[in-house]
């Protein structure tokens, strides 16, 4: 690979917008990318609340047209997706609004790059090179607006895709699927329940602990996760507690937004099993994580000891150490009522043989500060469903 290859036929930085009100904003990013028939890409519960019909409205306005598209499910699937090309197709749209959280900002990328595409989707899997296979000239442009505080999809090139033939979430890739335009609006998250944005919120914070905790080396990630985590920590009880708090809603925005960009240095442990539980069982990827969390840290705690007094002094916790750092997540948990077992969730043993082998093979894993084996995941995962801390 070299640059030339790299960098061909696509544009980059993404153009992040910021503030309340933003959404205003969305006609004009549509025009600024070379829409003028843009497919808006959203969720089925977010297709019938006023902020997306009026969006529509608004770009239909100023542009030829605006279509909709909402066959998505919480973890999207391939068939999602290709539902989403065919109508994207039949209304002859030029370009893609991924409206909402991650499920529909992965859609919509997802949607975008396949449209000008004759391959699988399952042939751009981020594996080796297979993003070099991608037809750019078939890909379409992206605005993103992000309706959670979680996944960070809005700034990220790659999009999570449930195979659902092999029940396995696959990281489709390649670098043109960065939004063009993000429009992070505060105001548009308001409306989300204390619960899904206790789980988002604690999804956030995953991205960045792990890509802190990620032995790679890639120092500007490591101070962009160090201040995401921080945020966090200030702004999630607020959001949660007080919906309408637009201060704690945004910094929450740019939390998630610096989780997908600090994970540019590598995930772990708590990804590669959420991934493969997703899959099985159609949970709450946000969830999982914010579930899985303390198990994750307490079977990682030999490796990453220095790096939690450094993180807890950061965060100005007591005693700074592990169990500083440890016992604060156990105690954010519990004040956002997030399930101590993911048996509350509905989630047994029955399947973590399958849970552990997939979480060993799952990309994630790499960027686990250690190498645990099959047998380990599965015992994490044990211990995360019956609550052995």
């Amino acid at each position: 690979m070299n640059i030339e290859q790299y960098t061909a036929n696509w544009n980059f930085p993404t153009a992040i917008r910021t503030g309340a009100g933003r959404i205003k904003d969305l006609p004009a990013a549509c025009i600024e990318l070379g829409m003028k028939n843009p497919l808006i890409i959203t969720d089925p519960g977010l297709s019938q609340l006023p902020m997306i019909q009026e969006a529509r409205l608004q770009v239909s306005s100023a542009l030829t047209g605006c279509g909709l598209f909402s066959g998505i499910k919480g973890n999207p699937t391939g068939e999602n997706v290709s539902a989403g090309v065919a109508a994207c197709k039949e209304g002859d749209h030029d370009g893609v609004i991924a409206f909402g959280g991650g499920s529909a900002l992965d859609a919509g990328k997802a949607i975008a790059l396949m449209v000008g595409q004759s391959r699988s989707i399952w042939d751009f899997e981020d594996v080796g090179d297979n993003y070099l296979r991608v037809n750019v000239e078939g890909m379409l442009p992206v605005v993103a607006v992000p309706t959670t505080a979680g996944t960070g999809s809005e700034v990220g090139r790659s999009s999570v895709i449930t195979h659902q033939d092999e029940q396995v979430k696959k990281i489709i890739f390649h670098p043109g699927m960065l939004p063009g335009i993000v429009l992070l609006d505060a105001e548009l998250t308001c409306g989300l329940p204390a619960g899904l944005t206790a789980a988002t919120g604690i999804d956030a914070l995953s991205h960045n602990l792990e890509a802190y905790c990620s032995p790679f080396h890639h120092p500007m990630a490591q101070g962009i996760a160090l201040e995401g985590i921080r945020l966090v920590k200030d702004y999630l009880p607020r959001a949660v507690a007080q919906g309408s708090d637009l201060e704690a809603r945004h910094q929450m925005l740019v939390a998630s937004s610096m989780g997908a960009t600090a994970f540019q240095k590598g995930l772990g442990a708590m990804h590669a099993l959420a991934h493969p539980l997703g899959a099985l069982y159609d949970a709450h990827h946000g969830l999982l994580n914010a579930i899985l969390m303390p198990y994750v840290l307490k079977a990682n705690r030999a490796a990453i000891g220095h790096k939690m007094a450094a993180l807890s002094r950061y965060l100005d916790l007591p005693a700074p150490g592990f169990d500083a750092f440890f016992n604060w997540v156990i105690g954010l948990r519990e004040q956002l009522e997030i399930p101590h077992t993911l048996a509350e969730i509905g989630i047994d043993d029955s399947q973590l043989d399958k849970v552990g082998r997939m979480a060993f093979a799952d990309p994630s894993a790499a960027g686990n500060p250690i190498s645990f084996s099959a047998a380990e995941y599965q015992q994490i995962g044990q211990d995360a469903v019956r609550g052995d801390l």
